[in-house]
């Protein structure tokens, strides 16, 4: 069958649509096709790859461009200089990072979003009412009350500095909003193995990174509950104000989960603010199997998380849900004239999300996560948790009967680490040549942290794609790129 000639795009005089809209339906079924041929052959495609010199310069070089181009040329350079030279993080075989792998009900979610355009700031439209219903599913699975406040955005990076926020006016009343710290020492506490998001939040917060305590950790990787204590103790006999505890549920480097109910009951005594930062843990909550080892959330006073992890929204889909609604708008409602709200017409409708945090201008990234939950269901979520943590205590158990490997962490979750071990050699060299070695092969991309000192071999298990056939090619992967190394002698001596 001929593919006919696309029809050329030309925008009308007088505005940006076509002058044709056969042009459009045509260029958006071609486009549409493309994505859904490359969804569907993920399996068969280099995971990375790295990008030409000659692509790199051509994005790189050329002015604005001032007159109208031809889209279907715009087109081409999206498919030659852009769609082949992405990170892969939808690939099954993408096990580098806690990204999750999207999906094709959240891809054609963006196309409705972009079509209708919303501002999602406020105002009585019925895209607030959909993501005020994923708030609400969002505080069903982690055992919020159904009144707890929440918005989405951009992840979770931006929800714990909500958190950050909500809390310091929690210890210091709303006129820290308009007088500032005034000196008073706030202090706050996390794990050593906290997400770094944790620290610039506390910057970001105008606090100074230094008021942020570092707790050191258990045998299990989670923060130590007497060392919580101790320095919560020693800086309040110091005179300084500890106002914030912030929990983990599934720490980037090992996937360890703190004792979040320990963690919630030293906080309620101590008269702590309780934020866990669940960036992709609070999924669990899905997993009959895996929901035990989160079930503190439920007593958390804010919990941040994102549904383009583990439930696998596209990018981005960020979630911060507190507990306290009027302490949460209290935190950042305000209300210019430009911003009048009224009883009646599109002005009604109030509280509006920009209540809530930061933006104004805001995308309808809620209706991906609402499609994605209405068409795959909560418990087929959960099962993929279920599965991508088999698969790491598989994977675990592989490396566990390697001699020439050895695992540095416990599996908790979904991450595994390990390393090759090797006789007059520098491990650390040697490993983070290894994992470059496998990511520019384009088999797979793990990606490496530091464990106890020591450079380690990152495997995170997120993508619903993800099977156990991919983890065993990975692992094969990293075994031939050390062979090759130590065989071929190139490698750093110890």
């Amino acid at each position: 069958m001929t593919t006919p000639a696309p029809t050329l795009f030309q925008a009308a005089p007088d505005s940006l649509d076509p002058t044709d809209w056969a042009s459009v339906r045509q260029m958006g079924h071609r486009m549409l096709d493309d994505m859904v041929d490359m969804l569907a052959g993920l399996r068969e495609a280099p995971v990375w790859q790295p990008m030409p010199t000659e692509a790199r310069q051509t994005l790189r070089t050329g002015a604005l461009p001032a007159e109208p181009g031809d889209l279907d040329a715009v087109y081409q350079d999206f498919q030659t200089l852009v769609q082949p030279y992405g990170s892969g993080n939808s690939h099954p075989r993408f096990m580098g990072w806690v990204q999750g792998g999207g999906n094709p009900v959240g891809m054609l979610a963006e196309l409705l979003a972009a079509a209708t355009n919303p501002n999602l700031g406020g105002r009585d439209h019925a895209p607030i009412e959909v993501e005020r219903q994923v708030i609400r599913w969002a505080a069903e699975m982690l055992g919020f009350p159904q009144d707890a406040s929440g918005v989405l955005v951009t992840g979770t990076s931006m929800a714990n500095l909500i958190a950050v926020l909500v809390a310091r006016t929690r210890a210091l009343g709303t006129d820290v909003r308009h007088r500032g710290l005034q000196g008073r020492p706030l202090v706050a506490y996390t794990s050593v193995e906290a997400h770094n998001c944790v620290a610039r939040a506390i910057d970001m917060a105008g606090l100074g990174s230094d008021a942020l305590r570092l707790i050191g950790l258990d045998a299990q990787h989670r923060m130590d509950m007497d060392a919580l204590q101790a320095a919560i103790a020693q800086d309040r006999a110091a005179g300084l104000q500890p106002f914030l505890v912030v929990g983990s549920a599934g720490t980037v480097d090992t996937g360890a989960v703190d004792d979040l109910s320990a963690v919630a009951a030293l906080a309620r005594a101590q008269g702590l603010w309780f934020h866990v930062d669940a960036a992709y843990g609070a999924l669990a909550m899905l997993s009959p199997a895996q929901r035990p080892l989160v079930q503190g959330l439920s007593a958390a006073d804010s919990v941040a998380f994102d549904f383009h992890k583990w439930a696998q929204v596209p990018y981005d889909a960020g979630c911060i849900v507190v507990r306290d609604a009027a302490l949460h708008a209290a935190t950042f409602a305000s209300q210019p004239a430009y911003l009048q709200r009224s009883v009646r017409g599109l002005a009604g409708n109030q509280p509006w999300p920009t209540d809530f945090g930061p933006d104004l201008s805001r995308g309808f990234r809620a209706l991906k996560v609402w499609m994605t939950l209405k068409t795959y269901g909560a418990a087929k979520l959960g099962q993929v948790v279920a599965h991508n943590c088999s698969l790491a205590q598989q994977l675990a158990h592989l490396v566990d009967a390697q001699p020439q490997l050895e695992r540095l962490a416990p599996v908790t979750l979904n991450v595994v680490c390990f390393r090759v071990l090797a006789p007059g050699v520098d491990l650390d060299a040697l490993n983070a040549d290894i994992v470059a070695d496998v990511q520019e092969s384009g088999v797979a991309v793990p990606s490496t942290t530091r464990i106890g000192g020591v450079l380690a071999i990152r495997v995170a298990l997120v993508n619903h794609r993800t099977r156990l056939d991919d983890v065993q090619m990975l692992l094969g992967a990293v075994l031939m790129a050390a062979q090759e190394r130590l065989v071929s002698g190139d490698f750093q001596a110890k």
